[in-house]
């Protein structure tokens, strides 16, 4: 068997594991480095606990939860600041998407999605374009869509996995339900 050893096969699953672990890990960061503006007391401030426990249920280290929390509060000195921004959009059979995302960076991470909508044949809306959909809970819209075509409900999974592999989103939201993966 040339070419074939334990080793490798190691190296590739761990590589794998490693950077999705990484990808939920700086979520979680900046979740915890936005919830922390508002005080680094997790007794005093609930956004920044429940972002915690969030963080320890995925199994992420206490010294990236206290620096995610000094970064928050200033005390970690990078100066960069993050910013909780809502994006609203089409997908390409009129489908609304609310997306929430953490950046450094407004203008990139517009320039991103907005990259990605128009891939999937979508459009970026304005500012409440999509709110009102999603006004009362986020996770049961106003009202859903319909899809049936199987080459559209392709093109809204694709986009689907590209919003969800950006590492400045935190939640999409969106109003047509998905087929059970049998």
């Amino acid at each position: 068997m040339s070419g074939h050893s334990k080793w490798s096969q190691i190296k590739r699953d761990k590589g794998m594991n490693d950077s999705k672990r990484s990808k939920v890990f700086s979520k979680m960061s900046k979740a915890i480095s936005v919830a922390a503006k508002n005080g680094g007391d997790p007794d005093s401030n609930p956004t920044l606990r429940l972002a915690i426990e969030k963080a320890k249920e995925a199994r992420m280290p206490k010294d990236n939860i206290d620096r995610a929390i000094k970064k928050g509060t200033g005390e970690g000195g990078s100066g960069e600041m993050l910013h909780e921004v809502v994006y609203e959009g089409y997908g390409p059979g009129g489908e609304a998407f609310y997306i929430k995302a953490i950046t450094d960076n407004k203008n990139r991470t517009v320039a991103e999605i907005r990259n990605v909508f128009n891939h999937a044949g979508g459009s970026l809306g304005n500012a409440g374009s999509t709110a009102y959909i999603f006004a009362a809970d986020p996770e049961n819209p106003v009202f859903t869509v319909d899809v049936s075509d199987k080459t559209q409900l392709d093109k809204l999974v694709k986009m689907l996995d590209e919003l969800d592999n950006h590492e400045d989103i935190q939640d999409i939201y969106f109003n047509f339900d998905l087929p059970e993966e049998e």
